[in-house]
């Protein structure tokens, strides 16, 4: 994955190096161009090394007479980021005027372009630049909004740079789409997933749950669709929005969402346990709230939820479904992926490390091992939730191919 980060001359320009590591952290290869005024608030020997490439800010910087530079760069990229993107930029881009090299990088490209707009508030409610941003929006480009608050200029309104994070999740998803949409490779699989945590109630006020955000889930079930599957996506409780077009089914607990999964997958034919499942549940619901009454302590009996992965893996397989599953651990990874994936009946397993910060619960990256049922494996290493659910994704046409 090749990005093509911009640079332009506002305060915001600093936080670019921070955008530039976040895109390095999920596996992108990032170029940077400078505009002149850009420079004067950053120096291009930073982001040469952030980047270990050269940075380009004039037209005529290093020429090439080989190559026509300005197109090359544009061409070898999957996306065009801009950020900050300041009003000047964006009148350039909207008017077509290419008098330095971002700006002719621009009209060179036939890639997607994402702009993160930063400039002062009356700057950006000024008509002008509402005009030039309607010209980009229905030429196709997009953008991450800038945020709201205090600016260096001292006044308050809408105008800050968006967070570094949400740029790259943005650029990450952009050419992600790209990627798939040339895609119909899963269009014969019917894909069912499940995501999310599992509640387990004891008490009409409190459960016993974990903290899965079901980002990994929704993630693989985006994919597969956009990949041409039929997805049918069985979700825990989450604060996620349903993918687009994906048949989503809400559940709560172990139990609903066993059955859940039970009632969908006989006409499946690829399974992907990725929910966190509550292992254990209360004995005993309580019909009302628990009381202290002046007691130092309470003893809770546990009892087995249902084992949703094993009893898929267990199903005749008829039409040869794929079942794929997820071993988050907190220790010996590989060890106790492995035994998920044998005593489970599963084709491949991808084991996550869940005491990284980085990886794992609730972010939006993570990093893996996928090991499969014929010994071999296969490291993941961190990247977005998003690009680590194609590389899932691709495992499903590898087996297929090797059935035939």
């Amino acid at each position: 994955m090749k990005i093509l980060l911009g640079v332009t001359g506002c305060i915001g320009a600093y936080k670019a190096a921070e955008v530039l590591r976040g895109l390095q952290k999920v596996g992108a290869s990032v170029r940077v161009v400078m505009t002149r005024s850009a420079t004067e608030f950053i120096q291009p020997l930073t982001f040469e090394a952030l980047s270990g490439q050269p940075v380009i800010v004039e037209m005529f910087d290093r020429p090439n007479h080989a190559v026509i530079e300005h197109i090359a760069v544009a061409r070898e990229a999957n996306l065009l980021l801009v950020a900050p993107a300041t009003a000047n930029i964006l009148a350039k881009f909207a008017q077509g005027i290419a008098d330095d090299f971002l700006s002719t990088v621009y009209l060179s490209n036939t890639n997607p372009v994402l702009l993160a707009p930063a400039m002062n508030v009356e700057m950006w409610n000024h008509p002008a630049t509402q005009a030039n941003l309607k010209i980009l929006r229905e030429r196709g480009v997009q953008f991450v909004d800038p945020g709201a608050g205090y600016q260096a200029c001292g006044e308050v309104g809408v105008g800050r740079l968006a967070d570094p994070a949400d740029i790259v999740n943005r650029a990450i998803e952009l050419v992600s789409n790209r990627n798939a949409q040339s895609s119909t490779d899963l269009s014969r699989e019917h894909i069912v997933i499940t995501a999310g945590p599992t509640v387990e109630d004891l008490d009409p006020v409190r459960f016993i749950t974990n903290r899965s955000s079901g980002k990994m889930g929704y993630a693989l079930a985006e994919a597969a669709k956009s990949r041409g599957a039929a997805v049918t996506l069985i979700s825990g409780p989450t604060k996620l929005a349903a993918p687009a077009n994906v048949e989503t089914i809400a559940v709560r607990s172990t139990r609903d969402m066993y059955n859940a999964v039970m009632n969908n997958v006989a006409d499946s034919t690829v399974f992907i346990g990725c929910a966190a499942v509550a292992d254990y549940r209360p004995a005993q619901f309580a019909a009302q709230k628990i009381k202290k009454n002046g007691r130092q302590g309470i003893t809770l009996e546990l009892e087995s939820t249902e084992d949703i992965i094993a009893s898929v893996g267990a199903l005749p397989n008829g039409n040869r479904r794929i079942v794929i599953g997820f071993a988050a651990e907190s220790e010996a990874l590989l060890n106790h992926a492995q035994q998920k994936l044998t005593s489970k009946n599963l084709d491949l397993i991808v084991a996550n490390d869940i005491t990284r910060n980085d990886a794992g619960f609730d972010v939006e990256t993570n990093a893996a091992t996928i090991l499969r049922r014929d010994g071999s494996r296969l490291e993941l290493p961190l990247q977005s939730k998003r690009v680590l659910a194609d590389a899932v994704l691709d495992e499903i046409i590898k087996l297929r191919q090797a059935e035939k």
